[in-house]
């Protein structure tokens, strides 16, 4: 009887190859990037051709960089999601201690002794 093998998945944090050792991630970004070049290029008739071909070439490379273009092994859209997020927060953050208001440390008109306790979270309840 022969004996079955099965390899051990050690590889966990390897994305699994397609076809001609590109993962599915970048044979993704290249089918869709050529789609959409030949979209721009056969779809846009009315353009003058020299913009077609330089925009559906743009299109091509754009989509060549985000397939296989890492720079420090982190592929071009988790970079450009780093840069929206970096741009979208406050880059300075300051705190300060809110000054208190004298008046809410003042009695209303009664002494302190006479003072009967509101507690706020009985209005919640009503």
């Amino acid at each position: 009887m022969a004996h079955l093998r099965h390899e051990l998945p050690t590889h966990l944090n390897v994305e699994d190859r397609a076809i001609y050792g590109l993962s599915v991630r970048q044979l993704s970004y290249l089918i869709g990037g050529a789609s959409g070049a030949y979209g721009l290029w056969t779809d846009r008739l009315e353009w003058p051709d020299e913009l077609r071909a330089a925009l559906a070439a743009l299109v091509l490379l754009l989509a060549v960089a985000f397939a296989l273009v890492r720079p420090r092994g982190r592929p071009l859209e988790e970079w450009g999601f780093a840069a929206l997020h970096h741009a979208g927060t406050p880059h300075v953050a300051l705190w300060r201690v809110p000054e208190p208001d004298p008046a809410a440390w003042r009695p209303r008109s009664a002494a302190w002794a006479e003072l009967a306790p509101e507690p706020t979270w009985t209005e919640a309840s009503r």
